[in-house]
Order: structure tokens, then sequence, then C-alpha cells
């Protein structure tokens, strides 16, 4: 992505004026607007997609998106200055630590029986909470359910981990989405630093157990692992690359603790995506305030950049009057890493006709349409 010095056609003379060499460059996506179809994969979800809004692809003539099966990947280890490692909610993953336990061979099933009942996300307790990371996920500063990696080995627990859902492999009523299928089981782990990185020790409680070392990656936020295959894996684009990820989603509801979402949208905060939501009031047109929406009426103050849940799950209604709809009275303001500003507003949530890839009405076909400011 580069940035562009441009100049300005003036009245009917054609004359050119252009930025002065004292000037900052403005950033300027390289098009004007495109329609998003991320291919969330249907009433499952099973897919996590990776958006770059400023990046078009040449086939679709949509934005590049990356996507990964929700199940591929279990943890992620921050790759900045912090040792911070995160689970992945979009599986309904949790975690606690296993008291008085300071080696993973000494766990016994006897010692962990109590704790599996408590560690669970969406059982409407709201002491749950603990389990899972910062809904905000704002890393390195926010909270994770597996503590920060202290340099000296001792000092870092040994944890239960609840490995959330396996993607459902049954039948979907249309019109309704199953965020999960079977148990992927548990694990027990400890991780401690390995220089730089991070030296990852696991296994079945009462099993055999493996070790998975972790070299940080700068040009990425994160390193991903997957326990199931044991290995190291490629998820997310690299941390400049990517701006919005379609995905399900762990969030947390106000007395009830967490609970898991459909349809949810964040925000590469930790890339450095910042946005806001823009909600026109009654009488007016949301799409005409979209229309009009120009750059001198970005608001810099409103702009979000230590919570990924800005557009969330807020840009659809699942249980509206009207059935399934996408809220038509609101639009989106991003700015990405490298200074592009995009607005942005969502205009399906469910599969308009029927064919080979989807059934009419049914859930996990959304789409967008976005332009650059």
């Amino acid at each position: 992505m580069k940035k562009i010095l441009f100049c300005l056609w003036i009245g009917a003379s054609l004359s050119q004026s252009c930025i002065n060499d004292n000037e900052d460059p403005v950033a300027v996506a390289p098009f004007q607007g495109a329609i998003g179809d991320p291919k969330v994969g249907g009433a499952t979800e099973p897919n996590q997609v990776w958006i770059d809004l400023s990046e078009i692809d040449p086939v679709t003539k949509g934005p590049v998106q990356t996507l990964t099966k929700r199940t591929d990947w279990d943890l992620a280890f921050y790759s900045g200055a912090q040792f911070k490692v995160v689970l992945n909610s979009s599986i309904m993953m949790a975690a606690a630590k296993i008291p008085n336990v300071t080696d993973i061979s000494q766990v016994t099933e006897a010692m962990v029986s109590t704790l599996k009942t408590q560690v669970q996300v969406a059982n409407f307790n709201p002491a749950n909470e603990i389990y899972i990371d910062d809904v905000k996920g704002d890393f390195p500063n926010g909270y994770t359910a597996i503590e920060k990696i202290e340099a000296i080995d001792s000092q870092n627990a040994v944890y239960l981990v609840n490995m959330g859902k396996e993607i459902n492999a049954g039948p979907v009523p249309v019109g309704s989405v199953a965020t999960g299928g079977d148990s992927r089981g548990w694990k027990i782990i400890q991780i401690v630093r390995a220089g730089e990185g991070y030296k990852v020790k696991y296994g079945d409680i009462a099993g055999e157990n493996y070790v998975i070392t972790v070299n940080k990656n700068a040009a990425y936020n994160y390193n991903f692992v997957s326990l199931k295959d044991k290995k190291e894996i490629t998820i997310q684009p690299e941390k400049k690359k990517w701006d919005l990820c379609f995905t399900v989603f762990t969030n947390t509801i106000t007395g009830a603790g967490s609970y898991i979402f459909a349809d949810f949208v964040t925000t590469n905060n930790v890339g450095g995506t910042g946005a806001y939501e823009v909600v026109v009031p009654a009488p007016a047109s949301g799409l005409e305030a979209y229309n009009n929406f120009k750059t001198s009426d970005i608001d810099q103050s409103k702009f979000i950049y230590n919570d990924q849940r800005v557009i969330g799950a807020n840009w659809r209604n699942p249980v509206g009057a009207n059935g399934l709809e996408v809220y038509g009275d609101r639009f989106y303001i991003i700015k990405d890493a490298n200074g592009f500003y995009f607005k942005l507003r969502f205009t399906r949530l469910i599969k308009a006709d029927a064919d080979n890839q989807g059934v009419k009405g049914e859930r996990g076909f959304p789409s967008f349409e976005y332009k650059s400011l």
C-alpha cells in the first residue's frame, strides 16, 4: 500500500495544483468503492475471514480476503514486547489456573474434575468471565485467562484448557445459525519463555506431553499454534495487511457472563486499525447520510483503538419484527494502520438467492459496500 501524492484539476481551464514539497502527503486508497462478500461459509459459519479494505482482488473486484477455518488454531502468541497468550474465542475456548501445581505431569483427573464444571463458556454464569480473555482485545494491555508469561519458569502456572467446540456437522434450519458442535475436550498446558519466544508444554490429563517452541515474528500481531496438529500455523495476514475479521466470537453479556455470537466483525485494533459507528436518527435516511458522508465529516475524536468490537454484532438484528435484517440507520468509519480512511455499510445478512453454494435465507452470507474517503 502506498501513500499517493495527488493533484486537483480546477475549473474549466484544467489548471493543476499539487501538494507542495513541505506539506504532508495524503494517504489515498487506490480505488473509489467496492462490494465485500466475506466467505463466512453459511449457517455454521466455519470460516474466519480476514479483510484488507485497501487491497482489491483483481478477480472478485472486492477487498482481498484471507480464509481460515475456525478450528485451525488454539492459541495466539503475542509478537510484541510483552509475553501474552490469547485463546481462540471463535470456538468457545476457556482456561483456568490449576491450584498448587507446578508441573503438567503432576495433574490428575481428580485435581480438575470440579474445575471442569466451571471453565465453561455460555453457561449463563457471570463468574465464567474470568476464564476467557478481555473481549475488547486490547492486547497487550488487556486481561488474558492465561496470565502473562514470566521470565522465571517456576512463576508460570499450569492451566486447564477447555478446547471449545468443533464446527457443527449437522443440519441447520434456514435462518438459524449453529456456532458450535461436539466438544473438543480438554488439555493441560504450561507456557514459559524461550529466549525472545515461547515454549509450550501441553498434553492430555494423565497422558502424553508435547513441546512446541514459538518464535516471535514482528511482521504479525501473533504467532498461532494448533495443539491438535502439534505445530505452529499461519492464521492472520501480516499486521498491516488486514482491517476486519468476520468470525464467530465469544463476547460478554452483563449479568450472564460469556456468550457466543454469530455474524461478528472485529477490527484489527492490535495492528492499529481504528473505527467508530455513525447512527443516523430517524426520520433521516441512513443510506442518504452514508452517501453524503465525506472526508471533512470525519471526527478524529471518535475513533476507537482499544476495543475490537466497534462493529461487533451491532450491524444486524437477528430477531427483528421483519425477521433477519441489517440495520439501515448506521454505518462505520474506519482508519487502517496505513492511514487510509473508509466508510462502510452493511447490505446483507442472509443468502439472497438459491444456488449450489447455499439456500435462500441461509445465515452466514453477509455483504457490505464501502468507499475510500
